[in-house]
């Protein structure tokens, strides 16, 4: 208590010593809750970092292709991407597959939607997944640096040269022309037209085509023959390369609008 002739100066006094009690008393109720947690906050964050670094980011899921083997056979129906409904289907045997990979494409070509996980995904993306519990995903695709920046408007399926190329999607081939790089003719590029999505166009590059095929052949997904994939590592660097065991040759697929088709 303060006395009653206390004057002011004691008074403040008083009232200052009261003051630090209380927040003394405060710090001591409330330190060790905070310490507590700020160790659990750390101790999680740690986890989650060695998590995500101690998970490889450049092998895939699936079986990759021993160099120089080309496997026979179609590949089985499986959607590697997706894109306004239609379903991209792979294009060449599961057991020839190098890499799966993504980049951005010239204008006027759709984003398409990955199917699987990213192998080459950031570390808090990657964290996140272990964190929530994401299941595992068979198919892997990572995604390519090049000049045109990220983006998943083309699709790169890595295959030895030599390797049989099938549709990526039933209908009807509209379109046979010259794959032009660098001012130099590389194989053709093949246009279907989607049976489930008629306004659009899938475009298939960077393959030899069969000689049967013809403008107005009907192909039927995982089924029928395109082509084979060409050896363009000669001609260009192959971005996905630094996720293959060669030198990262692919077939590569693009979706673009119908009405767009003429204007490339």
């Amino acid at each position: 208590m303060v006395p009653r002739m206390a004057t002011a100066r004691q008074r403040d006094a008083v009232r200052m010593r009261a003051r630090r009690r209380r927040q003394r008393s405060f710090v001591e109720r409330h330190g060790a809750r905070l310490l507590l947690t700020a160790l659990l906050s750390a101790t999680l964050l740690l986890t989650l970092l060695l998590s995500a670094f101690g998970s490889s980011t450049t092998t895939a899921a699936q079986p990759l292709a021993a160099s120089g083997v080309l496997p026979g056979g179609r590949p089985q129906p499986q959607p590697v991407a997706t894109v306004s409904g239609l379903r991209i289907q792979l294009p060449v045997a599961q057991s020839a597959v190098t890499a799966i990979g993504y980049h951005r494409s010239t204008p006027g070509a759709l984003s398409l939607a990955p199917v699987g996980r990213q192998g080459n995904a950031g570390i808090f993306t990657r964290a996140w997944h272990r964190l929530v519990g994401t299941p595992p995903e068979r198919l892997t695709w990572f995604q390519l640096a090049g000049t045109r920046g990220p983006g998943t408007s083309a699709l790169n399926v890595g295959a030895a040269p030599g390797t049989d190329v099938y549709a990526p999607t039933t209908g009807t081939v509209v379109g046979i022309s010259d794959h032009v790089i660098a001012n130099r003719v590389h194989g053709a590029r093949i246009d279907i037209r989607p049976q489930t999505a008629p306004s659009l166009v899938v475009s298939v590059t960077r393959l030899r085509p069969d000689p049967s095929l013809s403008v107005g052949s009907p192909v039927v997904a995982s089924s029928s023959k395109l082509g084979i994939v060409l050896d363009l590592a000669r001609v260009e660097q192959q971005a996905l390369a630094e996720f293959t065991q060669d030198a990262g040759n692919n077939v590569a697929i693009e979706v673009r609008p119908a009405a767009t088709l003429s204007l490339r």
